[in-house]
């Protein structure tokens, strides 16, 4: 508890990180309460208000169709965080396996993953995505596995770096010796040791996973309208850009400061997690 109570503190000092934190935390507040809080519903069609500018029934304006960009942008929250952390999720299970396997066992086990994972670093990942997503009907759950699949990488190789250490530890010496067998040393006594990277890259790759997610529906491979997303909003912005600004310009910010956010807590994990800086405080 001394310990978690002394990143506390760390990650609290980084002001940046601190505000970063608070703009997720109220994202996914407004996104919980998206059926309450959204004026309109998203997909209602008013053809009396095509492409009208923010005024006080609409402060965002309304798209192509009389929707109003609010609540499609309240409700695409919704599924911009959902990808975030879905497929994160599966990148960082995927990773924590492969890397924990590499790194435990080392020898030919680690030289067969690790070529595997070169491989796939090989493949440019935002076109193995068109095309597995161009081969498959693109839905929410199409784009959250297959982020999540491709995006596994960096995590084996953060976990992998970490066992090899931990391994050569004293505790993993004397858990051996008191007859552990291999699934307890990994993750009863080892893969705790090994989180912290992978909590920093996580926050990193909710980013990118956001980032990816808003292209795809930009380019109509994500989430099929009438459903909004950031992405698909921003595509009637570009079809209008000439008479309607605003769809361009607010779901172009409400991406650029959700992924800064969680960019901003990377940052800041990075520097609280640091094991170099513990003994100065502990």
């Amino acid at each position: 508890m001394r310990l978690l109570g002394v990143i506390a503190k760390r990650f609290s000092r980084n002001r940046l990180s601190v505000i970063g934190a608070a703009t997720v935390l109220c994202l996914i507040t407004i996104s919980l309460l998206a059926p309450f809080i959204a004026p309109y519903d998203p997909t209602t069609i008013d053809v009396h208000n095509v492409l009208s500018p923010p005024d006080k029934s609409h402060p965002l304006g309304t798209d192509e169709l009389g929707r109003d960009v609010l609540s499609r942008m309240i409700w695409g929250s919704r599924v911009s965080l959902k990808v975030g952390f879905v497929a994160v999720g599966i990148a960082i299970l995927i990773g924590i396996i492969i890397g924990a396997m590499a790194g435990f066992y080392g020898g030919k086990a680690d030289a067969v993953l690790m070529r595997f994972v070169d491989i796939m670093l090989a493949f440019p990942t935002f076109f193995l995505i068109l095309a597995v997503i161009a081969i498959l009907e693109p839905s929410i759950f199409t784009i959250m596995m297959v982020i999540g699949i491709t995006g596994w990488m960096d995590v084996a190789r953060l976990v992998r770096a970490e066992f090899l250490t931990l391994k050569e530890r004293d505790f993993v010496t004397a858990a051996r010796a008191l007859g552990a067998n291999d699934l307890r040393l990994i993750f009863r006594h080892m893969l705790p040791n090994a989180l912290s990277p992978v909590f920093v890259a996580a926050t990193f790759g909710i980013a990118g996973a956001i980032l990816t997610e808003s292209g795809l529906s930009f380019l109509g491979l994500g989430v099929q309208p009438p459903n909004p997303s950031w992405g698909n909003i921003l595509t009637s912005g570009k079809d209008n850009i000439e008479v309607a600004w605003w769809l361009s310009v607010y779901p172009g910010l409400a991406i650029l400061i959700t992924v800064l956010s969680y960019n901003l807590i990377g940052e800041g994990l990075r520097d609280a997690l640091d094991p170099r800086l513990w003994d100065m405080e502990i």
